[in-house]
């Protein structure tokens, strides 16, 4: 598949058929592609903890908002959740490159488990300190991004930016989650 088709199939994904799990070996290879990723200064700061336990899989899926524009939707439920977890860490003084190399490393996490038919949902609205006690994470470690995932359960497309400028995505007819993006003239803003 080429990188295009990828990017264009790695749309984030919220519901997951829970009943094929991810186990912790498919977790530890998304992980080594993220370690295998770019790093500013090479400096290599993040740290990830890996969640295949169920039980802890659905503690953490309380700790998470879902889905903010999909009004009424309260998250996945029973038989689509998430089956496992990977939390990106890093300790308070790792520099002000830390959330990019953040960016980078779920990003990679998402395009890998997108060439495998997996969902990834990369999750910004959390409780840290719910999830950084539920793991046990020790003060030096700061939660930075948590990404849910599972075998995808549901389609995901993209669309043209509506007419009223929305970016907010939605569920058409048939159930399929759409991302409406800008066209390409839109986003260039010169050519030199």
């Amino acid at each position: 598949m080429d990188i295009h088709s990828l990017l264009t199939q790695a749309r984030s994904c919220r519901r997951f058929i829970e009943a094929s799990p991810l186990q912790t070996p498919d977790l530890e290879w998304l992980v080594d592609c993220a370690r295998i990723s770019p790093s500013a200064r090479n400096a290599q700061v993040l740290r990830y903890v890996l969640v295949s336990s169920s039980e802890l899989c659905q503690q953490l899926i309380g700790c998470a908002g879902w889905a903010g524009a999909l009004k009424g939707w309260g998250g996945p439920s029973a038989g689509e959740r998430p089956t496992g977890f990977i939390v990106i860490t890093a300790a308070p003084e790792s520099g002000k490159w830390t959330g990019v190399d953040c960016g980078i490393a779920a990003q990679s996490i998402q395009l890998a488990a997108a060439s495998k038919g997996w969902g990834c949902c990369m999750l910004g609205s959390f409780n840290e300190e719910k999830v950084a006690a539920l793991l046990g994470l020790a003060p030096t470690q700061r939660v930075q991004l948590v990404l849910a995932l599972g075998v995808a359960g549901e389609q995901r497309r993209l669309a043209p930016m509506p007419d009223n400028g929305s970016f907010n995505y939605w569920r058409d007819e048939q159930d399929v989650h759409v991302v409406p993006k800008r066209a390409l003239a839109e986003v260039i803003s010169k050519r030199l």
